[in-house]
């Protein structure tokens, strides 16, 4: 079995892709950005999930008028004649939608499937995004990615040619398959420009900390929360779990070096007590939790802060 041409041919297309890469990541002159970018955008480019961003986005439109929050109940206000963005209008549809001429219906209740989020309101943001200056579409149109998909045949049919069905004709038909959808999948990629960047920098604090997002489904009424850490003696690790209820940001100033530094809570109700315990987490947990998702963690009594999540079932 001779493998010399198959694995030329996939060497020969896996420098064409990473010349591709490399080609469209290079930076394009792009102006200053042509407007302050919307709050649901930047939550996108920091990464948050896409639940997060339409909470964003319904707080906007509660600044803007079209709706009322009141805790955890929404409900829906006289519309105006104020133009709204594309993924505005998505959201304010879904939500009328949602509350199905009821006066008013939680928040939670209103949320929409996570893969209508993915495939409706993330676009929506994004193309807001590329509008803005703040990010750019990988590729100009859809023909590189379909040529690098297109160009798999090769070293695919040159590696089944050469060896047939065994383990590394299977392989090469796994991987030109996976690669191939991928490409497809990822349609035109978007990056983020320098001014994109700028926002989405890491521990950069949420756009509006008291902008706050609850659930009161385990029971909690949304009102007392134990602070985090304890001076009691105790325990060094204890195990914990529960509903996550609450999530916020305390930004503290410091002085070396001069500026702020952000802290992230969450609040975990164990489904009985009358109160939440809050405790401190990492950038990287607060981004991965939402209220409502069920978690267990090994946490600090003392410093109240989470050592490591042992399970995390998601609500969403």
């Amino acid at each position: 079995m001779d493998l010399v041409w198959p694995v030329t041919a996939w060497a020969l297309w896996a420098a064409t892709l990473a010349a591709a890469f490399k080609l469209s990541s290079r930076e394009r002159p792009q102006g200053a950005p042509r407007h302050e970018a919307p709050e649901p955008v930047v939550e996108l480019l920091r990464g948050m999930r896409a639940q997060d961003v339409f909470h964003s986005t319904l707080f906007e439109l509660e600044r803007r008028g079209c709706l009322t929050i009141e805790e955890d109940r929404l409900s829906l206000v006289s519309p105006r004649e104020e133009p709204l963005l594309p993924y505005e209008r998505w959201v304010l549809d879904r939500v009328a939608a949602r509350l199905g001429g009821k006066p008013y219906a939680p928040v939670m209740a209103l949320m929409p499937e996570g893969s209508e989020l993915d495939g409706g309101l993330v676009p929506l943001v994004q193309q807001t995004a590329i509008d803005l200056g703040l990010a750019r579409r990988r590729w100009p149109t859809m023909i590189v990615p379909v040529l690098l998909a297109a160009g798999l045949v090769v070293p695919w049919y040159s590696t089944v040619s050469a060896a047939g069905l065994s383990w590394p004709g299977m392989i090469a038909t796994m991987v030109s398959f996976v690669a191939g959808v991928g490409l497809l999948m990822a349609g035109r990629g978007f990056l983020l420009t320098p001014a994109g960047r700028e926002i989405a920098e890491p521990g950069a604090a949420p756009v509006n900390p008291r902008h706050e997002w609850i659930f009161t489904g385990s029971g909690w009424r949304g009102v007392e929360i134990e602070p985090p850490g304890s001076a009691a003696p105790g325990p060094k690790r204890q195990e914990i779990s529960g509903y996550v209820v609450k999530r916020w940001v305390v930004t503290e100033a410091t002085d070396h070096p001069p500026g702020s530094s952000c802290v992230f809570h969450i609040a975990v109700h164990d489904g009985s007590s009358e109160k939440a315990r809050s405790f401190m987490v990492s950038q990287g947990l607060y981004q991965d939790v939402l209220p409502g998702d069920q978690v267990r963690l090994l946490v600090k009594p003392r410093s109240g802060a989470v050592d490591r999540v042992l399970a995390h079932e998601r609500h969403w």
